[in-house]
């Protein structure tokens, strides 16, 4: 939520803030969108903002392009996308693609 509305600073009045909008954009926009908005407002990169963004910088490649083991990197450097190389994230990613086999996906 802090991407999405409000500055990256830790503030105690925006931790309420937060509190109080995650369940309304969840209820309004439903998972999915606030994921898809999320997705495409964090910086993946040094001026990289966005999914698609992030995968042509890092794979040169488009998103819909990406193998399993590519978005699974991609979603690996989430906590902190612009610190992290997915090509560094070989046990985070095999962690995301056995949750993700385990979802039948």
């Amino acid at each position: 939520m802090k991407n999405l509305f409000f500055t990256t600073h830790g503030n105690p009045l925006r931790k309420v803030a937060e509190f109080g909008l995650a369940p309304a954009a969840d209820w309004i926009l439903g998972k999915q969108r606030v994921l898809e908005l999320y997705l495409n407002v964090i910086e993946w990169g040094p001026g990289v903002f966005g999914a698609e963004a992030a995968a042509r910088f890092h794979y040169r490649a488009s998103a819909a392009a990406l193998g399993r083991d590519q978005s699974a990197r991609l979603a690996a450097v989430i906590p902190s996308p612009r610190r992290r190389r997915p090509a560094r994230m070989d046990k985070y990613a095999a962690i995301i693609d056995r949750r993700m086999a385990s979802m039948g996906w």
